[in-house]
């Protein structure tokens, strides 16, 4: 099975479909992820996109990220 990612659903969609995508974004330096509760709010509104740009993180390298673990970008 092909693990695809979308960049365009919430974290909580994605989370929801593949558990291992919290441990990912928070090695990326999406920290806030691992607190409790945080997927539940913030995680239904915000993409991976939105993220990247809040947290200054390049899209490029959390691409490459999900790319190494599997995963393949949409």
């Amino acid at each position: 099975m092909n693990k695809v990612i979308d960049l365009s659903r919430t974290v909580y969609e994605l989370c929801k479909e593949y558990p291992e995508i919290k441990d990912i974004l928070a090695g990326i330096g999406f920290s806030d992820i691992m607190k409790k509760g945080m997927i539940e709010t913030a995680g239904r509104f915000m993409t991976i996109q939105k993220g990247s740009k809040a947290r200054g993180i390049d899209l490029g390298k959390i691409k490459q990220e999900f790319i190494k673990n599997g995963f393949e970008i949409k």
